[in-house]
C-alpha cells in the first residue's frame, strides 16, 4: 500500500517537473521570437475581378514608410502587428488586413479589398464609389473599373454619408440587385435620383428612361420591366417610347 502511493507521488512529481520544463520551453521560444529581427516583408492582395485598387507595392511602401524599423536589425517587439494591421486597413480601399510573422522572420500581409459596384459622378467635382457593404470610397488615380453609374443632386449627397448601409439599405439593395445579376448589370448603365427620392434608369440599349420610382418592391418592379422587354418591345420596337413608368402597383405605362 506505501508503495503504491509511493509511486503515486513518483508519477505526480514527473508531471509537474514535465508540465515546468514544457512551459519553460515555450516561455524561451516566444522570447526568442519577439527579439527576432524580422527579414522580410511579404504581402498579397486579393484581386476583384482581376483589377487591383491597391497593389502589393503600395501596401508595402506605406508600411515602409509608417515604420522605419519594421525590417533588418530592429527587434519585432518595436512593431505592434495590431499597429501595422490598423495602418494596412486605414487606407479606403482595404477591407480588412490579416498580419502574421512565419518561422522564417518574413512579416506577412495578407490584404481584401471593397469591391465596388457602383460610381457616383459628380460633373464639377470627384467622383467616388459605393463599395457592396455600402462604404463610400474615393476613385483611384491608378485604377478604374465599369460599374453602375449614379448621377444627380442625390447622388452627390451620398458622398458625404460615408457608409450607406444604415440610412440608404433601400437604394443599397436595387443597387445590389443590379449589380448581383448578369442581364440587369449589362443593361441598366445608371441611376438618376432624384430630389424626390424617385429614381429613373438609364438603358445601355434603347433611349427611353425608365421611371423606377422610390427602391422598394424592386423584384416585382424588374418583372414589370422583363415584361416590357419581352412583350411590349417586339410588337412596338425599341424607338417607339421615350419613357416607361413601372413605379405603380400592377400597372405598366408606356408613353
Amino acid at each position: 500500500m506505501i508503495k503504491h502511493k509511493g509511486w503515486k507521488f513518483k508519477k505526480s512529481f514527473l508531471m509537474i517537473l514535465l508540465g515546468m520544463t514544457l512551459l519553460g520551453f515555450i516561455a524561451f521560444t516566444e522570447h526568442k521570437t519577439e527579439n527576432r529581427a524580422l527579414t522580410n516583408l511579404d504581402v498579397y492582395v486579393e484581386a476583384v475581378s482581376d483589377v487591383y485598387f491597391v497593389d502589393e507595392k503600395e501596401v508595402a511602401e506605406l508600411l515602409t514608410n509608417a515604420f522605419p524599423g519594421l525590417l533588418g536589425h530592429a527587434s519585432k517587439t518595436k512593431v505592434s502587428i495590431h499597429e501595422v494591421e490598423k495602418k494596412v486597413e486605414a487606407h479606403p480601399f482595404v477591407k480588412k488586413a490579416e498580419v502574421y510573422e512565419d518561422l522564417k522572420g518574413t512579416l506577412m500581409v495578407k490584404v481584401s479589398q471593397h469591391v465596388p459596384m457602383a460610381r457616383i459622378v459628380r460633373p464639377m467635382a470627384a467622383d467616388g464609389y459605393i463599395s457592396s457593404s455600402g462604404k463610400i470610397l474615393p476613385t483611384s488615380s491608378n485604377y478604374t473599373t465599369r460599374v453602375l453609374i449614379l448621377t444627380g443632386k442625390k447622388a452627390e449627397t451620398l458622398l458625404k454619408e460615408g457608409d450607406l448601409s444604415v440610412q440608404h439599405t433601400p437604394l443599397l439593395e436595387l443597387i445590389r440587385y443590379i449589380s448581383s445579376d448578369p442581364f440587369w448589370s449589362a443593361q441598366i448603365s445608371a441611376l438618376d435620383l432624384l430630389a424626390n427620392g424617385d429614381i429613373n434608369m438609364h438603358q445601355q440599349v434603347g433611349k427611353q428612361v425608365i421611371e423606377f420610382g422610390k427602391p422598394e418592391d424592386i423584384e416585382l418592379k424588374f418583372r414589370k420591366i422583363k415584361t416590357y422587354y419581352k412583350k411590349i418591345l417586339p410588337e412596338k420596337g425599341w424607338n417607339t417610347y421615350s419613357r416607361v413608368n413601372v413605379k405603380y402597383k400592377d400597372q405598366i405605362i408606356c408613353e
